[in-house]
């Protein structure tokens, strides 16, 4: 068998999960944090490095590869792997987010969308067909369905991308021929019980090898995402993995794999470094602060990365000041290697049923940044602002 996913434990306290991936090539213990490689690359890391630190799935962007080099170029360099020398398992979105975020810029028919290049304007067509043959082609060990997001407070836009969706679910598994590429369906359904239920149930009847759940982190807020979760997990699959998409932040991590969640992927820690910010256990810490100038401390106390062991904050500090590149190198090991050893405690504490503890014990002292609570308070107000203007449609859609 090419894929197959073993439940080897289940929390006593929460919804946590211990599992392994089999793929062919290689196998992933989850919950598993996976780096992304938009455009088949980590930015500033090599395979060398993203081994060294413990990766074991990383992931590709079909809309973005599909553009440039080209999916043809790809496979004839022998596919992802070989193309950028990465020997474990990888794993492609469908490029529908990247498309439905080109606002003014795309046209959404029942085929499919059409868009146009962020590179040089051309105009292009997305089907769940295409959508199939591209990630074919690259040759990524898990794929998934082309899936229409919609903003997730919106009950009619969502209830609508959510039924196309489904749609277009059951079009690219009848277009799917690779058996050493395992497909997963996407559940959409924004923030609305009703909907993600019917979605659930609607995917889980197509038998995919796994489940993704799309359409979060994506302008709700932290709370609305953690408690559709909850609502949702009793509806997944038991025995097959679960993918939130694109969430990657520690505490969100915690919090979504004490809602069941088994795989992650977020840009997060490589964009943090290129930005100068790297996290610790009590939070992200920002090194273009002129506290940091004469620090001859390491990013964090007790940390094993390389940038730890051998370099001081004040260093750091230096290299992002100067705009370095070996900066930017640095700060993306530390960020990528703290997130891939939280993966390792949670694994460690689900394996232990010590997790629920292990979650409170670490957000106990973890604090989330200034941004990131404003960016909550606007959410909230924007959907506040929405639900009570789209407030009868809502109401009735909920009562269905």
């Amino acid at each position: 068998m090419s894929f197959a996913f073993d439940l080897q434990h289940e929390d006593t306290k929460t919804a946590a999960r211990l599992g392994l991936l089999r793929t062919p090539h290689g196998h992933v213990p989850t919950p598993v944090f996976a780096p992304v490689g938009t455009q088949a690359t980590v930015k500033t890391l090599a395979p060398r490095d993203l081994e060294a630190l413990g990766a074991t799935l990383i992931l590709a962007n079909t809309y973005h590869l599909y553009l440039r080099p080209g999916p043809d170029v790809v496979e004839e360099m022998g596919g992802l792997h070989r193309f950028m020398g990465w020997r474990g398992p990888i794993l492609t979105d469908s490029g529908g987010f990247q498309v439905f975020s080109m606002e003014g810029l795309r046209k959404v028919t029942e085929d499919g969308v059409v868009f146009r290049s962020h590179v040089d304007g051309s105009e292009h067509i997305f089907t769940p067909e295409k959508v199939m043959r591209i990630q074919e082609q690259l040759g990524a060990d898990i794929i998934m369905c082309f899936d229409e997001c919609a903003t997730p407070t919106d009950y009619a836009y969502s209830k609508a991308a959510m039924e196309r969706t489904h749609r277009w679910a059951e079009r690219c598994k009848a277009a799917h021929t690779r058996p050493d590429q395992a497909l997963f369906g996407i559940v959409q359904g924004g923030i609305f019980p009703d909907l993600r239920r019917q979605s659930a149930e609607f995917i889980a009847g197509l038998d995919f090898p796994g489940i993704a759940i799309g359409g979060l982190s994506v302008g709700e807020t932290k709370q609305e995402m953690y408690r559709t979760l909850e609502m949702l997990e009793p509806y997944l699959p038991r025995h097959k993995p679960r993918y939130l998409m694109g969430v990657g932040s520690p505490e969100d991590l915690l919090e979504c794999v004490a809602r069941g969640m088994d795989m992650f992927d977020c840009v997060l820690p490589t964009r943090l470094a290129r930005n100068g910010a790297v996290f610790t256990r009590a939070g992200r810490l920002n090194l273009r602060n002129a506290q940091y100038t004469r620090d001859p401390r390491p990013i964090e106390d007790g940390c094993g990365c390389y940038t730890c062991r051998h370099f001081s904050r004040a260093y750091m500090r230096h290299l992002v000041m100067s705009d370095e590149i070996l900066g930017l190198h640095l700060a993306t090991i530390h960020n990528v290697h703290f997130l891939l050893q939280l993966m390792r405690d949670i694994r460690k504490a689900i394996a232990e049923d010590r997790f629920s503890l292990f979650k409170d014990a670490f957000l106990a002292e973890y604090r989330v940044t200034d941004e990131e609570v404003r960016a909550q308070n606007r959410a909230a107000r924007g959907n506040k602002h929405k639900q009570s203007a789209d407030a009868p449609r809502t109401r009735r859609g909920k009562g269905t």
